[in-house]
């Protein structure tokens, strides 16, 4: 997942301790320097390769989600508002993160690939280092988009795996026709 030779710092080696110990569903890292949803994969499956598309298993779950978000965002969603540097309104506000830029070790990949955690990255505005004055602001823009987004967690499958005397089972794998990315079942 990482590169040859690439140290992972001690409070990154916690938090993927931590999602793997919990069973974590739906997740959002949130980022500044532009408007909008990515979406995994974040690294390209050819790394030389600038902006190639590389889509997951769950491309069509991925998109739904970064659209809950983006469309729910008033600047994300606004198709006249200008945009920081790139232009996501003919995608949406949302894309595929390698389709944007190709980078290695991000947590979306890696909770995908590791996890059973579905997580997008929010670019919740155009300052990458935003002031203090504007935090207030940029939390009243992404409120109703991040509520929208973790209501996300109710779509799709739920119910608990039993043997046959109804126990929970830990670790069952489960399988999806047509979509080669199984996830596992929590305690």
């Amino acid at each position: 997942f990482f590169s040859p030779g690439f140290q992972v710092a001690p409070e990154t080696k916690a938090i993927m301790k931590w999602l793997r110990s919990i069973p974590f569903v739906l997740s959002a890292s949130l980022h500044g320097g532009e408007l909008v949803v990515t979406y995994p994969y974040d690294y390209s499956r050819h790394p030389m390769e600038e902006k190639m598309f590389s889509p997951t298993p769950d491309e069509k779950m991925f998109k739904m989600l970064a659209k809950a978000y983006a469309d729910a965002h008033p600047v994300i969603s606004d198709r006249s508002e200008l945009r920081c540097g790139g232009n996501f309104v003919k995608h949406g506000g949302i894309i595929n993160g390698a389709e944007w830029y190709s980078f290695t070790g991000g947590m979306a990949d890696f909770n995908y690939l590791h996890t059973n955690c579905f997580e997008v990255t929010v670019e919740v505005g155009c300052e990458k280092f935003p002031l203090e004055e504007e935090l207030f602001t940029i939390w009243h823009e992404n409120r109703d988009a991040l509520l929208n987004y973790m209501e996300m967690v109710h779509r799709g499958i739920k119910g608990i795996v039993s043997d046959k005397f109804g126990n929970p089972i830990k670790n069952a794998r489960i399988s999806v026709r047509g979509i080669q990315h199984d996830v596992t079942t929590g305690n």
